[in-house]
């Protein structure tokens, strides 16, 4: 397997011949690394002070870094029952104004603290459902963020929507606003599993929405699908990839359902229903066989891209970068999250808002920044994090580069995880070489494995679980 990323077409039918035992082995909880440190290791001790002194050490590092902004709007008509985000149930469009006010208030707050000479390379809404909001209120709040902000002349501008609600109204205010990217959640065309996840959701709906997203201009259209839901069948699931591929979107992120009934009270009401161990594992396999198959390179994880996408460019270049949004081409920018439970990442630290909209507003009622957590990330939390980035993104760790970039002797530094790691080599997932450590592509299948062995707090005891199974 070469070393530079291109990786699509190295999926093989024969990669994904596995034994029971092997998936047994390494299907275990573990951390999907959208950060690390990963977020049970953050602390409410770090709050609104720490947040504040964050930006400002953001904004004296040199070279500048650029930015990239989130916004979480979280309400959204009924509830999904897979679902696993922060969101407010309510069917009264009214609770959108008090929110978009104190939104606004943050936005302002975060403007002021920023280098204004920063560029925005990427602006992306998330939920909840930000299609909740009409037309207008969409529009407002993207040109209040505009003017507080200097965005970047190729910015990446995303938004998250939901076919059931978004309206063509929306779409076009959006195209003309200047969002270019687009990602709408799908999970599964199939009746059944539709009406046990309370999400009823028609092909067709969701054919004229990407219909409409082309014909209004966005440059690319993400679908999100979901495996191991309550009821699905390796069968089942291929009838709902094919109806993606027929749309033909840019990108797919195929996400393992996450159970977590500990945090998500309501994933308990199908769990009697849900496909585990190899027979989830075969829905996987089918997903990534159907996708493959009709072109799509598989980027790693859980995301697929046609070969021109900008992720699959990045991967070859080794400039992929992953975040809070999954995989991005938006390497070197610091993040910074605006709403409810947001989420903010620099190069030394991690910050999250309140989840609970009464502590949220609560906090702008009183003029302070709505920071319920945080970290402060080490020098050795940073050395980890790039091992475990370069792992997950390009699947071929260079030692060199480690090396060069944090001045220590790699084999010195890691000698327990490259010893650990011989485990993975025995079975198949990695090789081992004096320069590099390199995924296989049966590794890729477990990648989120491999880079567990880098990650020093898992071996620290836990009360509670923390984290879904790995496939």
């Amino acid at each position: 397997m070469a070393d530079n990323g291109s990786l699509g077409t190295d999926i093989h039918p024969e990669t994904l011949d596995v034994a029971a035992e092997l998936v047994e082995k390494y299907n275990v909880p573990g951390p999907r690394y959208t950060s690390y440190p990963t977020a049970p290791e953050w602390t409410d001790s770090f709050g609104a002070a720490d947040y504040e002194a964050a930006i400002e050490e953001s904004n004296a590092a040199r070279p500048v870094r650029p930015l990239s902004l989130y916004m979480h709007l979280p309400f959204c008509e009924s509830l999904c029952l897979f679902c696993g985000c922060n969101v407010v149930i309510n069917k009264d469009h009214a609770v959108a104004g008090p929110y978009l006010e104190r939104l606004r208030w943050e936005i302002d707050q975060v403007a002021r603290r920023l280098d204004p000479s920063r560029p925005v390379v990427q602006f992306h809404w998330g939920g909840g459902t930000p299609t909740y909001l009409d037309a207008a209120q969409l529009e407002e709040l993207f040109l209040f963020a505009r003017e507080r902000f200097k965005f970047a002349p190729d910015a990446e501008i995303g938004i998250e929507v939901d076919p059931r609600v978004t309206s063509e109204a929306q779409v076009r205010t959006l195209g003309r606003l200047g969002f270019n990217r687009l990602s709408m959640g799908v999970q599964d065309f199939n009746p059944e599993v539709q009406k046990t996840i309370h999400r009823i959701q028609p092909f067709d709906e969701t054919r004229k929405l990407v219909e409409l997203c082309r014909d209004a201009g966005f440059e690319s259209i993400n679908i999100d699908l979901i495996y191991g839901l309550p009821h699905q069948t390796p069968a089942s699931f291929v009838d709902s990839v094919e109806k993606v591929i027929a749309l033909r979107p840019d990108r797919v992120a195929m996400f393992s359902y996450a159970h977590v009934p500990w945090l998500k009270k309501q994933q308990g009401a199908f769990a009697r229903f849900l496909p585990e161990g190899m027979d989830k594992f075969r829905i996987f396999r089918a997903g990534i066989e159907r996708f493959t198959g009709a072109g799509y390179r598989y980027i790693g994880m859980d995301h697929f891209a046609l070969p021109d996408d900008e992720l699959c460019v990045a991967q070859r270049d080794r400039t992929l970068h992953r975040n809070f949004q999954g995989y991005t081409t938006k390497a070197g920018a610091d993040l910074f999250g605006m709403g409810v439970s947001a989420i903010s990442g620099a190069e030394r630290a991690y910050a999250q808002n309140f989840r609970d909209l009464k502590q949220y507003y609560g906090a702008g009622d009183g003029q302070t920044l709505p920071t319920m957590r945080g970290l402060r990330v080490s020098d050795d939390d940073r050395i980890r994090r790039t091992v475990i980035s370069r792992i997950l993104c390009h699947c071929v760790l260079r030692k060199r580069e480690i090396e060069a970039e944090f001045d220590l002797r790699f084999d010195d530094y890691f000698a327990p995880e490259l010893e650990r790691l011989r485990a993975l080599e025995e079975d198949g997932l990695v090789r081992q070489a004096a320069e590099t450590v390199e995924v296989t592509p049966l590794g890729r299948i477990f990648i989120r494995n491999v880079g567990m062995v880098f990650d020093r707090y898992l071996a620290q005891p836990k009360d509670r679980p923390l984290f879904s199974k790995t496939l």
